[in-house]
């Protein structure tokens, strides 16, 4: 038994955090679901909820980005055009998209998201690949367990619709797909899923161990997306399952980032935000994602004045054309940077500044970083 056991590990942040981040963040969203009738938070989201997990999880950790990009100067002087261009761009097209219809705009957005979000969880198992050394062909069953993992229940969301949620606003997604081929996706979503699974099983048999870490989060994908998706029934359901597992990790690897630029001597007289510890660096994301919702709710929104108050008059369609793009202006810059900002590839620093080296820790010295003149240690993609 304890040959069938043997972990074959390679952690992300150690083993504590991996198992509170991706496993933990599972685990209280299936807590929050079980508990949601004594809570009363059946149906719509309670104001306590949303400030929980909208506020301070959802847009907070949109805001942490800041500490990759525009909070350090070395970085933005790095790659100029792609601080430049990236918010411009989003700004534009979001402009652009609301002047045809306001529901283009969300309908864009929501869709962008989306893709954001499969993409993310797919970059965590890339990752443990990466760092167990893994095969070519497991690194493609991997992939393909969390794509089915996300995307079935999503095919299915749309062959289904109307639900009782909105990944924004009503009518983001597109509806009108039969709803046999929701079924379909299903059934092809738990095929892989059954063909990854058996494969960790031969692994185990074969003593060549389980790599918890990525296994956990494998499943707690499932779990929250299947859950959150396909038998969730209310706005609540799907609000816990869709922001803890993609918030709370990112939590961790943008704290564990700015903890090593700080260590290479980043971020100037912000630094203290860093060195004040989680706690610290937390608050300061908070601030930021409730000032974002306060200029929402006064904006736009008007929906709750017991937290915001009244706020502002109604905003005529050609005003809300360039407030509403421009509010959204941070997750839409968040999505499209968080396609170049992870590629260890092209920036082995970053494998640096994380804590992680080659193979799980074993790494050999490399080349030294010309900013930070750090060894980066050698990396293989």
């Amino acid at each position: 038994m304890s040959r069938l056991l043997a972990p074959s590990q390679a952690w992300l942040f150690g083993r504590g955090v991996d198992l509170a981040v991706f496993a933990g963040s599972a685990l209280v969203s299936v807590g929050l679901l079980l508990a949601a009738p004594l809570l009363g938070a059946v149906g719509e989201t309670p104001l306590w909820a949303w400030v929980l997990l909208v506020v301070c999880v959802d847009v907070a950790h949109v805001w942490s980005t800041l500490f990759r990009t525009y909070l350090d100067g070395d970085e933005v002087r790095r790659r100029p055009g792609l601080y430049v261009t990236a918010p411009l761009a989003a700004y534009l097209l979001g402009v652009l998209a609301y002047l045809l219809s306001p529901g283009t705009f969300w309908r864009l957005f929501a869709y962008t998201a989306l893709f954001h979000f499969v993409r993310q969880q797919y970059g965590w198992v890339a990752l443990y690949g990466r760092k167990a050394r893994a095969s070519r062909s497991e690194r493609l069953l991997d992939a393909a367990a969390v794509y089915a993992a996300t995307l079935g229940p999503v095919v299915w969301w749309h062959a289904h619709l109307p639900r009782g949620f909105w990944w924004f606003v009503e009518n983001d997604f597109i509806a009108g797909l039969p709803s046999w081929m929701g079924t379909v996706a299903l059934a092809i979503h738990g095929l892989v899923l059954a063909a990854w699974a058996g494969y960790q099983v031969s692994r185990a048999m074969r003593g060549e161990g389980l790599q918890v870490g990525k296994v956990l989060l494998v499943l707690a994908t499932w779990v929250t997306w299947f859950g959150g998706i396909v038998l969730a029934r209310d706005d609540f359901a799907f609000t816990v399952t869709n922001v803890v597992l993609h918030g709370v990790p990112y939590f961790a690897l943008l704290f564990r980032y700015a903890r090593g630029r700080l260590a290479e001597g980043g971020y100037g007289g912000l630094g203290a935000v860093v060195r004040a510890g989680l706690p610290g660096f937390l608050l300061v994301l908070f601030a930021l994602a409730f000032a974002e919702e306060l200029l929402w709710d006064w904006l736009v929104w008007h929906e709750r004045p017991r937290l915001f108050g009244e706020g502002g008059p109604v905003l005529p369609p050609d005003v809300l054309a360039l407030v509403v793009p421009l509010l959204a202006l941070p997750q839409a810059t968040h999505y499209l940077l968080d396609a170049f900002i992870w590629k260890p590839g092209r920036e082995p620093a970053l494998l640096a500044r994380l804590g992680w080296s080659r193979g799980g820790g074993q790494g050999s010295p490399g080349v030294t970083d010309p900013i930070s003149g750090v060894a980066i240690p050698r990396v293989i993609d």
